[in-house]
């Protein structure tokens, strides 16, 4: 696989544990996502009080999953952030350990349904939700091929390293157009609906 960069991090079984609470995974999500922002506005991103996601922030901080944004907000407003840098929620190490295992598999899990859901939620609303332009620029593609376990090590390395490079003039904080709309890229790439494609909005048939 791709050589760890500076900022990357393999979680520890604590980490693990902390993040297999569903609200924290959606909070560290949102935040991936999204970019900054304040427990206020990520509370009422996904429907729960800020009190909440307050708790839950401090919590993911505990084990530098997500950060204070410095410089941004106030005593009553804290800023929050994810940390730059790759999350690898497994390792041969934790590998070891029955109960890290089963930690990890419930972690990866709610991962694997967030992701299914966003893309799920594209397919089906989409065509009548998002303006022309947003659907020409998206891309569902499946490729499949024959590998050996070194060949898929070498493939895997050079997307991740081409995907890298590409994007990281794209990050979430680093995109000041006000026509910037988030994006899941797996390689499917589509923007993301909730919360930035209003029902209202959708594309309406024109009839002569």
């Amino acid at each position: 696989m791709e050589s760890a960069k500076p900022n990357d991090r393999t979680v520890d079984v604590n980490a693990l544990k902390a993040l297999s609470h569903p609200l924290r995974m959606q909070l560290l999500e949102a935040l991936s996502q999204f970019g900054p922002q304040t427990a206020s506005a990520l509370a009422s991103r996904l429907g729960e009080s800020s009190g909440s996601t307050s708790y839950h922030l401090r919590q993911l901080a505990k084990h530098e999953l997500v950060r204070e944004l410095e410089g941004r907000g106030s005593a009553r407003e804290r800023w929050w952030e994810r940390p730059p840098g790759a999350l690898n929620l497994f390792s041969s190490e934790l590998a070891k350990d029955p109960g890290a295992r089963d930690i990890a598999a419930i972690v990866n899990r709610e991962f694997s349904h967030n992701r299914a859901a966003l893309l799920e939620d594209y397919m089906e609303r989409g065509p009548m939700v998002l303006p022309e332009e947003w659907l020409d620029a998206s891309v569902i593609s499946t490729m499949n091929a024959r590998l050996t376990a070194a060949q898929l090590a070498e493939l895997s390395e050079e997307l991740m390293s081409l995907a890298r490079n590409l994007f990281e003039k794209y990050r979430p904080d680093s995109n000041p157009s006000p026509d910037a709309k988030a994006v899941q890229i797996h390689l499917n790439t589509f923007p993301i609906i909730q919360g930035q494609f209003p029902e209202a909005s959708s594309r309406k048939e024109h009839t002569p």
